[in-house]
């Protein structure tokens, strides 16, 4: 008969699981011999949180949830982290902890706090697993999760669990069942809408990036020639020299979106999560319809027009199949507009700057390169500059945004598309919270180059604390040199502090096996330009 444990990992593998990641406490010892013997792997991590953004990471690169551990207490709270990634980036995967047995769950012990209290909040469900039921748990789980819209679910494995036979496993349950389609009226209402709107402009947001639905909205925006903004998760779902893109919503310089916005009668969100960005927060005083698997969260200043909730890819189906005129947009005023963003996202200056920097990398980076963006003043950069050629070619944390991102978010890319390369784009600050994880990169020899940003200070805080008028000297993170050392956790270091410098470099770390780190000395200045205040 199976062991708990066995049974566990097998039910996994079952669901197509494949990876897992944390760092293990005693009890978790039999599940990691499990993984071994099924093949499934588990890679030992130097933060638990960095578990949660890889088990992320791997399910929006292959659609397959992964599994995160972190043992009693502290392992628990740092898996937190990056499992509530999961929950506002709307990721599928299985958190699992190391929970006290039944005898000492009530009990004063040491390391002793409640795991499904603390995941409550950040899961879409959180189960105990007990002997009985532990296929049905893992069944539960997974399909949980991966329902949309997708997200973590908890699982608390008691300490003494995992060596106790297990019982006789019911048939798998299988994989969630198809999404409902929308309603014929609210079709209708929205198709009327858009027709006979002169200016619709389409918001392009998360959920549509995450169902890859780019080429039936394509199709929708051509029909009608819309013009089209996205939010920062969307990028790749429309290419940035398309007659109708207007610009990435929120990110540097999206004050001068507004211009355009305003032109618009009707704004139509296609798969637009509010977890980016709150539609009123830019939302011209036109009306709304909306378009995405789940209700509109609008304020009731909104006018919403059309709700129309389904299954989205079946919806984008049915305006394919509708008369829509032409709009009256203005191709050459939506050309003048890029061109003006374009300018003015490259302020120019003698030192290397962010922008040069990134262009840098972007001439380098092959285009199905995939980049990781951590959290700071460079995402804000990086989330209207970049260009992104395909979905999944740009992986940034917006719903979340948690610092430290960046580094594991790239071993898990390296894990799952070691046929590509990967680099990961952060800022010192949030390299530093992440550091460690350079040893878990040299031990699985993942090739992938680390470009830090350094600028010496927390930007995006420097940049915040200019518009009120406060001392920067607070957000200073060092003097002098970053790394200062041409080799960390033995992973070897380039430093640049020119265009040119920074080229050979990049070029270097690209045909170098194993993990790279660039340190890029960037003069931040150039961030005060950039990140746009608000848009009214």
């Amino acid at each position: 008969m199976p062991t708990v444990a066995e049974r566990f990992v097998e039910r996994l593998v079952d669901h197509d699981v494949r990876h897992a990641f944390g760092i293990p406490g005693g009890p978790w010892i039999p599940y990691m011999e499990a993984m071994r013997r099924r093949g499934m792997s588990f890679t030992v991590v130097a933060n638990e949180a960095s578990a949660g953004f890889m088990a992320d990471v791997c399910y929006r690169l292959t659609g397959r949830p992964a599994l995160c551990h972190g043992t009693f207490g502290p392992g628990a709270t740092n898996l937190a982290t990056g499992v509530g990634c999961a929950w506002l980036d709307r990721s599928a995967l299985i958190a699992a902890t190391t929970e006290p047995s039944d005898a000492m769950r009530r009990r004063v012990m040491q390391m002793n706090i409640d795991h499904q209290a603390l995941f409550a909040p950040l899961t879409k469900q959180t189960l105990r697993a007990g002997r009985a039921d532990i296929a049905a748990v893992v069944d539960c789980a997974v399909r949980t999760a991966c329902e949309e819209v997708p997200g973590p679910v908890h699982i608390g494995l008691p300490s003494d669990l995992a060596e106790q036979p297990a019982a006789a496993a019911p048939p798998n349950a299988g994989p969630p069942g198809a999404r409902r389609l929308a309603g014929p009226d609210a079709l209708a209402v929205a198709a009327e809408r858009i027709d006979r709107a002169r200016r619709p402009l389409l918001a392009l947001g998360l959920t549509a990036q995450r169902l890859r639905v780019g080429p039936p909205i394509m199709r929708l925006a051509e029909k009608r020639q819309a013009a089209v903004v996205v939010t920062p998760m969307a990028k790749g779902l429309i290419p940035e020299d398309h007659p109708l893109y207007t610009g990435v919503l929120f990110h540097a310089r999206s004050d001068l979106l507004a211009d355009v916005i305003r032109e618009a009668d009707l704004v139509v969100g296609i798969g637009y999560d509010p977890v980016e960005f709150n539609y009123e927060e830019w939302l011209p005083d036109v009306p709304l319809v909306h378009i995405d698997t789940r209700p509109a969260d609008v304020a009731a200043s909104v006018d919403l027009a059309a709700d129309v909730i389904g299954d989205l890819r079946a919806t984008l189906g049915f305006f394919g199949t509708v008369q829509l005129a032409a709009a009256d947009w203005d191709l050459q005023h939506l050309a003048d507009h890029r061109r003006r963003l374009h300018a003015a996202l490259r302020p120019g200056g003698d030192a290397l700057g962010p922008t040069e920097a990134l262009e840098i990398l972007r001439e380098i980076l092959p285009p199905e390169g995939i980049v990781t963006c951590d959290v700071g003043a460079h995402t804000h950069l990086i989330g209207q500059l970049w260009p992104t050629p395909a979905p999944g070619r740009l992986l940034m944390t917006n719903g979340w945004s948690s610092m430290g991102f960046a580094v594991p978010a790239a071993l898990a890319a390296a894990t799952c598309r070691p046929e590509v390369p990967v680099v990961a784009v952060t800022g010192d600050g949030g390299f530093t919270m992440m550091a460690g994880e350079l040893v878990t990169a040299r031990r699985l020899g993942l090739d992938c180059v680390i470009l830090i940003l350094a600028d010496r200070m927390l930007s995006l805080i420097e940049v915040k604390q200019g518009w009120k008028r406060c001392d920067p000297a607070s957000s200073v993170l060092y003097d002098h040199d970053f790394l200062g050392a041409a080799c960390i956790f033995g992973v070897p270091v380039h430093r640049a502090d020119t265009p040119e410098a920074l080229k050979r470099a990049l070029a270097a770390a690209f045909q170098t096996v194993g993990p790279v780190v660039v340190e890029a000395a960037v003069e931040g200045a150039a961030y005060h330009q950039l990140i746009a205040r608000s848009y009214r």
